[in-house]
C-alpha cells in the first residue's frame, strides 16, 4: 500500500486519524549507522585497544543493538516529519511507529499512526446573536453592599465580668486533631476515615451562634468564660469549602482567651472619609453603584460569550483529536491541583485521588475548550484577526509585573518552551470572541 493510499483509506475512517508508510533509503541507514559507529569509537573502552582506536568491526558487534537503537531514533523522527509534510498532513499529535522493518541491505521501513486537525467547514458565525441583558443596580444593591463595607470594617471590643452569649465572640486558641474511625458507616471494614492534618490556631474568633460557625463550636463554648478550656469533636461535612477538613472528623481542645463584642461603624461622611477617596456618604454610595454596574456589565459581557461559543460550536460539529483532548485534560487538571494545593491540600493527599475518575469527569468540557478554540482560528483567519508586536509586548510586560520579573527574562523564558506563540495564540482568539460579540450586536 502507497503512502497515498494509506492516507484516502485512513480518511474514509476518520477526519483526524491517519497512518502513512515510511520508507528510508539503504545510502541514508548506512551513512546514520556510519557516523553512530565513529561517535562510539571515540568513546568505547575496550581492553586491548587503545581509545580511539577500536576498530569499526569490533563497534559493530559489540554494540549492534545500541547502534541500531540510536540509528532508528535518528532516522524516523526525521523521515517521518518529511513523508507528512510531502503529503501536506500537519501531524498534532506524536505518531506511534509500529511494523518497523530493518533488515541489513535493505531501506529501513515503517508504519506511523497519528492525529492531523480536521478539515472544519466553517459555518454560520455571521449570524450569531448574542443576548444583551439590562443591567440594574437597586438601593438594596447598594445598601447591601455598604454592609458588607462596615463588616470589613467591624472593630471587636473586649467584654468582662460574664460569659459568652449568643452574637458574643470567642478569641480562643485551639489545636485540632483528626479522628482515624474504623468501620465508619458507608465504609469498607477496616478503612479508615477522617484522616487529615492537624490544625493548630492562635487568638481566633469564633462567634457563637453564628450563621458560619459550627454547631459544635457554639455548644461547648457557649456559657464559658476566659480562661476555660473544652475539648469536643467537630463532624465536617463533604461539601465543607476547606478541603483539609471537608468530610473528616477534627478533635479540638480550645481555650478561651478573651470575650469580644462586634461594633460596626457609623455610616456617615466621617466613614466615608476613612476610606480615604471620598468627602461623602453620597460619594461612596455612587462609587459602590458604579463599581456593581461595572462588575455586572462585565459579567454579562462573560456570559454572552460563553453563549456565543456554544452556539459556534452547535452550528460546526466536526471530530476533535483525541491528543488535544488529552492534553487540554492535563491543563483543566494541572489548573485544579493548584488550586486545592493553595487551599491546603498536601502531596500526599493528591497522591490518593482517583485520576482516572477526575480525567474521566474533565472530559466533556476538555472537548468543549479544544471546539471553541479551533473554531476561534477558523473564524480569526476568515476576519484577518492579527495580535500586533505592541499587543504582545503589553502582555509579556502584564506577565513580567505578577511574576516580579523582568520582560526580558520573561520572554526569554517563554520563547523556551514555546509559550510566546501559545500568549500569540490566547489573544487572537480573545480578540475573535470580542470581534464576535460585537458584530452580533
Amino acid at each position: 500500500m502507497s503512502p497515498a493510499e494509506t492516507k484516502e483509506n485512513a480518511t474514509k475512517e476518520s477526519a483526524t486519524k491517519r497512518e502513512i508508510e515510511v520508507e528510508i533509503p539503504v545510502a541514508d541507514v548506512n551513512r546514520q549507522t556510519d557516523s553512530l559507529i565513529q561517535k562510539y569509537q571515540k568513546v568505547a573502552r575496550i581492553p586491548g585497544f587503545r581509545s580511539g582506536h577500536v576498530p569499526a568491526s569490533i563497534i559493530r558487534q559489540r554494540f549492534s543493538e545500541q547502534i541500531k537503537t540510536d540509528m532508528v531514533e535518528a532516522l524516523v523522527p526525521r523521515y517521518f516529519r518529511q513523508e507528512a509534510e510531502k503529503l501536506g498532513m500537519h501531524p498534532v499529535s506524536q505518531p506511534r511507529v509500529t511494523d518497523l522493518q530493518l533488515r541489513e541491505g535493505e531501506p529501513l521501513r515503517f508504519k506511523a499512526a497519528f492525529e492531523v486537525l480536521p478539515e472544519i467547514k466553517l459555518e454560520g458565525y455571521k449570524e450569531l446573536r448574542a443576548e444583551k441583558s439590562e443591567i440594574a443596580v437597586s438601593e438594596a444593591d447598594v445598601g447591601q453592599a455598604l454592609a458588607d463595607l462596615r463588616e470589613r470594617h467591624a472593630s471587636f471590643n473586649p467584654v468582662e465580668g460574664r460569659a459568652l452569649a449568643d452574637g458574643d465572640f470567642a478569641q480562643v486558641s485551639l489545636d485540632g486533631n483528626p479522628k482515624s474511625v474504623e468501620g465508619v458507616e458507608g465504609k469498607p471494614g477496616g478503612e479508615k476515615t477522617g484522616e487529615g492534618q492537624p490544625v493548630h490556631m492562635d487568638e481566633v474568633l469564633v462567634e457563637i451562634a453564628g450563621q458560619n460557625t459550627m454547631p459544635e463550636f457554639t455548644e461547648h463554648l457557649r456559657g464559658t468564660v476566659v480562661g476555660d478550656e473544652r475539648t469536643f469533636d467537630v463532624n465536617y461535612p463533604e461539601d465543607t469549602e476547606d478541603k483539609r477538613l471537608a468530610g473528616k472528623t477534627f478533635s479540638y481542645a480550645v481555650k478561651v482567651q478573651a470575650i469580644k463584642q462586634k461594633s460596626l461603624p457609623e455610616l456617615n461622611d466621617e466613614f466615608a472619609k476613612q476610606l480615604g477617596e471620598f468627602q461623602t456618604m453620597d460619594d461612596l454610595r455612587k462609587a459602590i453603584r458604579e463599581q456593581i454596574e461595572s462588575e455586572r456589565k462585565h459579567q454579562a459581557e462573560r456570559d454572552a460569550k460563553e453563549k456565543l461559543v456554544g452556539e459556534l460550536i452547535q452550528r460546526n460539529d466536526f471530530e476533535v483529536p483525541d491528543s488535544l483532548i488529552e492534553q487540554q485534560i492535563d491543563i483543566r487538571l494541572e489548573r485544579g491541583l493548584r488550586a486545592l494545593a493553595a487551599q491546603g491540600l498536601t502531596a500526599e493527599q493528591m497522591k490518593k485521588m482517583d485520576v482516572a475518575r477526575l480525567r474521566a469527569g474533565q472530559r466533556e468540557q476538555a472537548i468543549h475548550d479544544v471546539k471553541a478554540a479551533l473554531l476561534l482560528e477558523r473564524v480569526a483567519e476568515e476576519e484577518n484577526v492579527q495580535v500586533s508586536d505592541e499587543e504582545l509586548s503589553q502582555e509579556l510586560e502584564a506577565l513580567a509585573r505578577q511574576s516580579k520579573q523582568t520582560s526580558e527574562a520573561v520572554r526569554a523564558r517563554l520563547a523556551r518552551d514555546g509559550g510566546i506563540d501559545r500568549i500569540k495564540t490566547r489573544l487572537r482568539n480573545e480578540k475573535t470572541l470580542e470581534f464576535l460579540y460585537r458584530q452580533s450586536a
